[in-house]
């Protein structure tokens, strides 16, 4: 796998609220970007998704795939292509929660995505970045309307 492109945010939430609306896979079409449905279809003895198929529409790329999960605590949640796409050959990532001052939390997003497709290195890395960006606020507003607090990025 290529190397993975990384982004943080500090989102004004306690950890265990954002991780809730990282593992609410259901509600990813609400707030995420190009997802156009998330179905969990294996769950853990914790209760997590262990497993989610995801229906993307982003523009250029159309796909269907699935991800397998591993979470720890509210500390973090990372995850590997097990089924692939016809236009995703391989993905891997990770939310990364460090708890700061009061209830604030730094959001680490990182990403590596390969495509069946060729693509210049340097327009692939920009691309991961734009989803990572784009993901990092679509998590903070919807953290936000669950917290009640309302407000855009």
């Amino acid at each position: 796998m290529a190397d993975k492109t990384s982004s943080s945010m500090t989102i004004d939430a306690p950890k265990s609220v954002i991780m809730a609306v990282i593992a609410d896979f259901a509600a990813y079409p609400e707030w995420a970007s190009g997802v156009r449905a998330a179905q969990v279809t294996q769950t853990g003895a914790d209760g997590r998704p262990e497993r989610v198929r995801f229906t993307l529409d982003a523009g250029i790329i159309k796909d269907k795939y699935s991800l397998g999960y591993r979470w720890q605590g509210d500390d973090e949640v990372r995850w590997d292509l097990v089924e692939r796409g016809s236009m995703i050959s391989d993905m891997s990532g990770a939310y990364l929660l460090a708890a700061e001052s009061g209830s604030r939390t730094t959001v680490t997003y990182e990403l590596a995505v390969g495509l069946a497709v060729p693509m210049i290195g340097m327009m692939k890395r920009r691309a991961e970045k734009t989803i990572i960006d784009t993901a990092l606020k679509g998590l903070r507003n919807r953290v936000r309307h669950a917290s009640g607090e309302g407000g855009e990025g």
